[in-house]
C-alpha cells in the first residue's frame, strides 16, 4: 500500500496537465510525473518489477480520486 502519496502540478499554468507524484512504498521512497495519458515516468528510481503493476494501479486510482473528481 502507498504511504504519504502527494501530487503537484507541473506546470505553473494549472489547465496545462502533468502531476509531480512522490510516494512511500514498503518504507522506500518513489517519485515520478504522472502525464496526462497516464504513463508514470519515475525519477529518482523504479519500483521492484514484481509490484510496478500494484503501484501503477493505486497510482492511477489517487490520481482520479484527486485530480480529476
Amino acid at each position: 500500500m502507498l504511504s504519504h502519496f502527494q501530487w503537484k502540478p507541473l506546470y505553473e499554468n494549472k489547465q496545462l496537465p502533468g502531476w509531480r507524484i512522490s510516494f512511500y512504498y514498503k518504507g522506500v521512497n518513489y517519485q515520478g510525473i504522472y502525464h496526462k495519458d497516464g504513463v508514470i515516468e519515475w525519477v529518482n528510481q523504479l519500483p521492484p518489477n514484481e509490484d510496478m503493476k500494484e503501484i501503477s494501479s493505486q497510482v492511477h486510482e489517487l490520481m482520479l480520486y484527486h485530480v480529476y473528481e
